[in-house]
């Protein structure tokens, strides 16, 4: 038998119909208070992902040594992997919750806020500077709405097809989770940002502020912070090419930097 085959029926004995779940979950009850561990046993249901398991604590907050507590914190919204709310660390991986299957997971099921973000409590996080990032890179097509402008330009399906990629982020913070790079040493807006830029800065219209996004990556906190540990593209869970993205940035600011240099009149994009 293989390990894999090993693992799949120790976590199916686990599960089987009758048996129980066992959850360790990292509690914190407000953002300056100590966390602390509690754990929960609740009775197994076929095809339970992790959202309905906190849902069931939510139901009857009683841990395992069967005294009452505060129901469990954490947030959620579309629960089909697109909204990217329902992120946080389980088994010591970051990934989405909604997804998380139970019968694929090894008991004790160990649950963790994203520590890359300041904690409010229990599992929920503040993702503020994500969108703070995506402010800094002006991550949008800008328009006044004071007229109709009519229809923009066309992209071409196959480039359409490669946009729609990248356009998949959810900014779920998954990424900057597993990305050694962004930690309290540093201001690295991390991958996510990146693969933005490119995606904004290659559509038709986005083009006009290509040069502002670009920028934004060249000051602190931008791409010179990517250590290229490519964590983020296998913890990505839309799949995104984020490397990809990045060594295409860190091309276009090094062309960048030459044409504030030199004039942009002097160099060929």
């Amino acid at each position: 038998m293989t390990e894999v085959s090993e693992q799949q029926t120790a976590v199916q004995e686990q599960t089987a119909p009758g048996k129980t779940i066992l959850f360790d979950i990292q509690r914190q009850d407000t953002p300056e208070s100590a966390p602390y561990m509690e754990s929960f046993e609740i009775p197994y249901k076929p095809n339970m992902n992790v959202i309905s398991a906190l849902m069931e604590i939510r139901r009857n907050p009683v841990n395992k040594n069967g005294e009452k507590t505060t129901p469990i914190n954490w947030d959620m919204n579309c629960l089909e992997e697109v909204c990217g709310a329902c992120s946080m660390v389980i088994n010591g991986r970051p990934r989405q919750s909604c997804t998380a299957l139970v019968d694929q997971l090894t008991q004790p099921i160990k649950l963790e806020p994203m520590r890359t973000f300041p904690v409010v409590r229990d599992l929920v996080v503040d993702r503020e500077g994500m969108f703070d990032s995506l402010k800094k890179i002006k991550a949008w097509i800008p328009i006044d709405g004071t007229y109709d402008l009519g229809e923009g330009p066309r992209m071409p399906e196959r480039k359409r097809q490669w946009a729609y990629e990248l356009s998949k982020c959810m900014t779920c913070g998954v990424c900057l989770e597993a990305c050694p790079n962004v930690n309290d040493s540093t201001n690295f807006m991390g991958p996510f940002a990146l693969s933005q830029v490119r995606l904004f800065n290659t559509h038709p219209t986005g083009a006009q502020n290509k040069d502002e996004r670009l920028a934004a990556l060249m000051t602190d906190g931008g791409i010179a912070e990517c250590g290229n540990s490519q964590n983020c593209v296998v913890a990505c869970p839309k799949g995104i090419p984020l490397t990809t993205s990045i060594a295409a940035m860190n091309r276009a600011t090094t062309v960048q930097m030459f044409k504030n240099f030199f004039g942009s009149d002097h160099m060929v994009d």
